[in-house]
Formats: C-alpha cells, sequence, structure tokens
C-alpha cells in the first residue's frame, strides 16, 4: 500500500457490536473492521463466549450495530461448542426477532463453522476463505472472521531452537498477513483468540514488552502473559485481555431444562482490559457470562 492510499482510505472503520452497551462503550463501538484484533486469556475466562456472542451479533442491521453478514469461526480448539452456540443462538433469536423472516430461520446457519488441525491445514483453507467470499450468493455476505485459537496451532510443532523459533516468527507474520489482507479486501473484523503462560521474570526487563505497557498480567491470582511471545505481538493491531477473579458477582437460580434439575449457578467476575490499541485508550470493564451471554457488571 502506498502512503497516499492511507489519506484516501476514512479515517473510521465499521464496529462490530459485543452485544452488550456498557462492553461497546468500552471500546468505543466495538470490534474494529479492517483490522486484527487479539483477545488474550487462560482457559475459562470466556474468551470464546465472546467469539460465539460477537458471531452472532455480526448477524445485526448496521443500524443496530451489527455488520449485516455472516461468520466464518476457524476452531482449532476441540470439541466446538455447538450446544452453547445453539443455546446463545435462541437467546439471540428471541431478542432480535425482526431480522430474520419468520420464527423457523436459524442464526446458526449464518456461522459456518470449520475446523482447524494445524498451521499447514489453515493455509490451505486461506484460498477457499477468499473463494468463499467472493462467491457467496447466502443472505449475509461473510463479515466476521474468528480464529479459535492461534496458540494451539503452534502448541506442538516446533522446538525451543534457533532455527525453529526462526521459522515460526516467519509463519506469523505470513498468517497475520493472509487475515489482514482478507480484512481489508472485504472490509471483514478478524478476531484471534490466544493463551497465556506463566510469567517468568527476565534479568534484561524485555518480558514487560510483550503485552504492551504493562509488564504482565494477572488472572486467577497468577501472573501471565499472552503466548507465543514478542514476535507474535507484533502481528496483530490490538490486543484485549480477559481475566478471571475468585469473586462471585452474583448467585442465580436456574430452571428446570432438558439438563436436569433446577440449581444455583454462581456467577464469577470477569473483566476485560485494553491492553494496547492504534484507536483505544486504556480502559477495563467488569463482565459475566450468563445463559443468554457475556453481559457488563455495573459499576
Amino acid at each position: 500500500m502506498k502512503p497516499e492510499n492511507l489519506l484516501l482510505r476514512s479515517p473510521t472503520s465499521r464496529k462490530l457490536t459485543t452485544g452488550c452497551e456498557i462492553l461497546d462503550e468500552c471500546l468505543r463501538g466495538g470490534f474494529p473492521c479492517n483490522s486484527m484484533t487479539e483477545i488474550v486469556a487462560e482457559s475459562g475466562c470466556g474468551k470464546t463466549q465472546l467469539c460465539l456472542q460477537l458471531s452472532l451479533c455480526a448477524q445485526l442491521p448496521i443500524s443496530l450495530g451489527g455488520l449485516d453478514g455472516s461468520s466464518l469461526y476457524l476452531h482449532s480448539e476441540f470439541p466446538f461448542p455447538f450446544r452453547r452456540l445453539h443455546q446463545l443462538s435462541r437467546s439471540f433469536h428471541q431478542s432480535n426477532p425482526s431480522i430474520y423472516a419468520n420464527h423457523n430461520d436459524n442464526p446458526c446457519d449464518h456461522v459456518f463453522v470449520q475446523n482447524v488441525h494445524s498451521v499447514d491445514h489453515l493455509f490451505d483453507i486461506m484460498p477457499r476463505i477468499d473463494s468463499f467470499v467472493r462467491n457467496s450468493k447466502k443472505r449475509f455476505p461473510l463479515k466476521l472472521i474468528v480464529l479459535d485459537s492461534i496458540a494451539a496451532l503452534f502448541r506442538s510443532e516446533f522446538d525451543n531452537t534457533p532455527s525453529d523459533l526462526k521459522k515460526r516468527s516467519s509463519l506469523f507474520f505470513k498468517v497475520s498477513g493472509k487475515l489482514k489482507q482478507l480484512a481489508n479486501k472485504f472490509d471483514l473484523a478478524v478476531v484471534i483468540t490466544n493463551q497465556v503462560t506463566d510469567f517468568v521474570e527476565s534479568s534484561d526487563g524485555l518480558s514487560g514488552l510483550r503485552i504492551g505497557n504493562l509488564r504482565y498480567l494477572c488472572s486467577s491470582g497468577r501472573r501471565v502473559v499472552p503466548a507465543l511471545g514478542l514476535a507474535w505481538a507484533n502481528c496483530v493491531n490490538s490486543r484485549f485481555f480477559i481475566s478471571r477473579s475468585d469473586k462471585i458477582v452474583c448467585k442465580e437460580k436456574t430452571e428446570n431444562d432438558e439438563s436436569g434439575p433446577s440449581s444455583v449457578s454462581r456467577r464469577a467476575q470477569r473483566r476485560l482490559d485494553i491492553v494496547f490499541s492504534p484507536y483505544l485508550p486504556g480502559a477495563s470493564c467488569e463482565f459475566m457470562i450468563t445463559r443468554e451471554g457475556i453481559c457488563a457488571v455495573q459499576a
């Protein structure tokens, strides 16, 4: 891209709502198109829950914060939570009946799930995504790509040797380059999840560079840093971090359903922090995960 082309581009891009007004306010409208946003969290913090919710919210009309489009969910953490997606889909359909032609329309029909087994498999899929977007005759054009998670693809394929680390870094930029190309070409939002590792203090003080201006992050009483290190951090446009604490936000009694008798559900507190972003100042928002989806906690 030439420098003069940057001046011709709109200074603001379309945003995808999270489905929660308070979270949207924290993120200045939601997740941006023409950009690659990373969600970092340890297991069980809600990063997949948020991605599932975004996949449904993409179907909303632009006037309601959606992208009037469908979603492609690239899933490397097995098994895929189909049951949870259908549960969220039912609540989403009930909350937004006007965007579907009849009661039999299923929001899940516009969330396309593709398993990804390795980095090589991901590169095999990339050209098909381009073709899928251009030739789609569906009601909703593809407007969101989720990759959940990037760390799982690199977890066991590379050793901690200089040659493997160099090869891995090269693949990071190749993966991010392909996804950013798709985002810019088709005006898509790209969301990627990442895992965490325990923070280890280094004598040279470079560990802090991996996560922007913060030296480390805390979740469940642990000091952690995003997985994949500094090379991958340079590949993403924005990084959001979700943490979890032992504090219980509320206790909620659930009604009988096919899964079993009614019980008391304990809602653990989660928090989303903006670690770095070219368009957002540092901010945070507390939220909880309910049966209907992610919901911010009123301050």
